[in-house]
């Protein structure tokens, strides 16, 4: 069953995933009724899950399921993953490139390899409130409240 984004309790589950690339509005215009139809669909054990799909920053696909009624399983995320990979495949795009981390710069989002950011931290271009998508957040509350954050309330305060 779809919930509007913006209905989602503040507790409800959501899976985060990062494009290596901003999806343009054409993109963006094929993609939204993409995951309104997955979220609508999605189920657990044949139950329908109270779920959602919303596209953020010209970039993060967010997914949502409200826990509190029905819990994803483990086929239900495999589903989900299947569902993210074909978006890949017919955009050419990649969600799942963990090596790349996003951050806002002046109102745009700016990917840094992995392997630059203890330089970018020593250079200062990156500092503890410089704002950081953090694709670890696991709840719909904590989306809303402090997404992206400063650097420093992630697992990147190890850096500072």
């Amino acid at each position: 069953m779809y919930i509007p984004f913006d209905e989602l309790p503040q507790q409800a589950r959501v899976w985060i995933y990062q494009a290596n690339r901003p999806l343009n509005e054409a993109e963006q215009a094929e993609i939204k009724p993409l995951l309104e139809q997955f979220a609508t669909d999605w189920s657990s054990h044949g139950t329908n899950l109270q779920a959602s799909a919303e596209l953020l920053h010209d970039r993060f696909l967010v997914l949502a399921n409200n826990e509190n009624a029905t819990a994803a399983s483990g086929c239900s995320i495999d589903k989900s993953v299947n569902f993210v990979r074909e978006l890949e495949q017919r955009f050419n795009i990649s969600f799942f490139d963990r090596t790349q981390l996003a951050f806002l710069r002046e109102g745009e989002v700016e990917l840094v390899p992995m392997s630059e950011l203890k330089n970018k931290v020593v250079a200062g271009d990156i500092s503890k409130d410089t704002l950081y998508f953090d694709t670890l957040v696991t709840n719909y509350g904590e989306l809303q409240a402090a997404w992206p954050r400063p650097a420093q309330q992630s697992w990147l305060s190890r850096y500072f």
